[in-house]
């Protein structure tokens, strides 16, 4: 049934690109002899606008806004209010010391949170990280299942056992400490780099890392590499602190919100908001001017003609490469 839903959601691109292909590329004719090769691939933005009360803008049209590339307008050939393709999404949890007070709340909250975001044609998994990254459960549109999973994590989780009959550890990275750059890493590489459609990781941390075997910047891209954006729930124990920056870096980076929870009312507000998030998405198709297939990261700026107004988008993408 999954591949099945995969094979559905790859043909959908694939459709858009194609007669996106259609009406904004005109070819022209081939020569005799030439080689015909596709040299510019589509560029995907979903993006959320919120004025200066953080309150999200949803009735904004193609010419509002604009588009570049390493400092190059670029021509927007597809813009739509209504996201059709289905949201992949990865929850995380933290289930380190640090968070032993919060779990409980954490829980609750984000059950609720996934029953309330997910909706038919979506799909989401759930880990834990401390010492080990561990999948709770696997992409899934099973809610009770979803909810068990959620309600498995527990602090300090042992390393090497499975959870109740799910694959338990995943990346054999058995380390001590926090490895919340592992898990991102594990995540976008090993789960969702073959998604298709709109995919997010939701992270409920307070973004301390304790010897992760991958780098900061190895996870973000990551997430850039399989166009990932990243949301995080800061939950910071006032005894153990957290690490502010490095939440917004994340999110930052991909796209995505950093929102600091101090209260286990702003906790449920927080998850609220990123659902509206998920939910209050344009999506903008552009061809790039620069068509070299060199394998470097491109930086992307959106705008709108009212400057009030602030678009949250990914940063950036890596180019293909031959």
């Amino acid at each position: 049934m999954r591949s099945m839903k995969k094979l559905v959601m790859q043909c959908l691109v694939t459709l858009v690109a194609c007669a996106l292909g259609a009406t904004a590329m005109p070819q022209e004719p081939v020569k005799s002899g030439q080689t015909i090769k596709s040299q510019v691939t589509l560029v995907n933005l979903f993006a959320t606008v919120r004025d200066k009360n953080k309150r999200i803008v949803g009735d904004l049209k193609q010419e509002d806004f604009k588009v570049q590339e390493d400092n190059q307008d670029q021509k927007i050939s597809f813009f739509s209010k209504e996201v059709a393709l289905p949201i992949t999404l990865a929850l995380l949890l933290d289930t380190s010391g640090s968070e032993q007070d919060m779990l409980g709340a954490i829980q609750e909250a984000g059950s609720a949170f996934l029953h309330r975001v997910l909706r038919k044609g979506d799909e989401a998994l759930v880990m834990s990280f401390d010492s080990d990254v561990d999948l709770l459960s696997d992409f899934t549109d099973d809610r009770a299942q979803l909810d068990r999973a959620v309600r498995r994590a527990r602090i300090n989780i042992p390393s090497g056992g499975s959870i109740g009959g799910n694959p338990g550890p995943i990346g054999s990275r058995q380390i001590t400490g926090t490895a919340l750059y592992d898990a991102i890493y594990l995540a976008c590489s090993e789960k969702l780099n073959t998604e298709a459609g709109r995919k997010a990781i939701v992270i409920v941390t307070d973004a301390q890392d304790e010897g992760s075997k991958v780098k900061l910047e190895e996870a973000i891209e990551a997430a850039q590499r399989t166009d990932t954006v990243i949301h995080i729930l800061l939950v910071a124990d006032p005894r153990f602190g957290g690490n502010a920056s490095v939440a917004h870096k994340l999110a930052e980076e991909t796209g995505g919100r950093m929102i600091a929870v101090r209260s286990e009312k702003k906790l449920l507000e927080a998850f609220d908001e990123i659902s509206e998030e998920l939910r209050g998405q344009y999506t903008l198709g552009y061809y790039p001017t620069n068509t070299a297939r060199d394998g470097k990261f491109r930086k992307i700026k959106v705008e709108t003609n009212n400057h009030d107004l602030k678009v949250l988008t990914r940063k950036g993408y890596y180019a293909p490469k031959e």
